[in-house]
């Protein structure tokens, strides 16, 4: 199946020519998103010889979800640094969210499904290839969310990690926002262990990086396009240490992590950001 620039929906082989003609785009630019397109074709290629469209969620795809992310973070000139061993044992996954990035760094560290917002299941391309990576979708403020719980919890029986982002929207990483904890229900259900990771992205500067953000209502086409002109993204990650659901409920799980990924990006801010911008 090819997915060049003449099929992919967010920019047509006519306009990626215009664009290239008119000087619109810069060789870094185009570099990148020569070396993204092919991916996404080794993407679909993967899957369809995975039998990720027909059978979804199968426990092997999830080493298919990592490869593939390492070569989008390839591809766009990701560099990962990863601040202590990523954990093992299984557990609920729950990350800060930054940008559409977070999927790529985090799942080129480990083998995993994802939880994502309802309105990436209809992004170009991208939404197809995430539902082929076993990614389970949910609209905000509906009550999608009693079937996701039901859904994370057989995959946690199976023992099948799952991560999802509890701010339920991107943030400039700076702070950990206000967590919607609902789903954790699924790790007191099951008896698992949430396990917490923080990540920010760094300039050149050394300062918190505002471009890859996605953030300000910036549609999915422009920003990309500002991501395709970056030089190299610096992306840290840092897992926490694991939170046993023992003795709480929803409620005071979700403030004991608030607490712990709001100290750990502290945390994690002062040991890759440049002492003048420091939170």
């Amino acid at each position: 199946m090819n997915l060049f620039p003449s099929q992919v929906p967010f920019v047509s082989l006519k306009q990626f020519k215009q664009l290239k003609v008119k000087g619109q785009l810069t060789l870094r630019q185009l570099k990148h998103m020569t070396a993204l397109l092919k991916v996404i074709n080794e993407g679909f290629g993967l899957a369809f010889r995975e039998g990720a469209f027909s059978q979804p969620n199968q426990p092997k795809h999830t080493r298919m979800v990592r490869y593939f992310c390492r070569r989008l973070c390839e591809a766009l000139d990701i560099e990962v640094t990863v601040h202590a061993p990523m954990p093992v044992e299984h557990a609920l996954w729950v990350s800060n969210h930054v940008s559409w990035l977070d999927v790529a760094v985090i799942g080129s560290q480990t083998r995993i499904f994802f939880l994502a917002k309802a309105e990436i299941q209809n992004w170009p391309v991208f939404g197809r290839l995430a539902q082929a990576g076993g990614t389970l979708f949910i609209k905000r403020g509906s009550g999608d969310s009693v079937v996701v719980k039901e859904q994370i919890s057989g995959f946690l029986n199976q023992k099948i990690p799952v991560l999802f982002f509890p701010e339920a929207t991107t943030t400039d990483g700076s702070a950990v926002k206000r967590l919607h904890g609902k789903l954790l229900a699924s790790a007191i259900a099951t008896r698992t262990a949430i396990q917490p990771l923080v990540l920010c992205y760094v300039n050149e500067q050394g300062q918190l990086d505002q471009i890859v953000p996605f953030v300000d209502d910036n549609g999915f086409v422009p920003h990309l396009f500002q991501v395709l002109a970056l030089k190299k993204i610096r992306a840290h990650l840092m897992p926490l240490p694991a939170i046993s659901p023992e003795g709480h409920d929803v409620e005071s799980l979700t403030a004991e992590l608030h607490r712990q990924m709001s100290e750990g990006l502290l945390a994690l801010q002062q040991q890759v950001l440049q002492p003048a911008y420091s939170a």
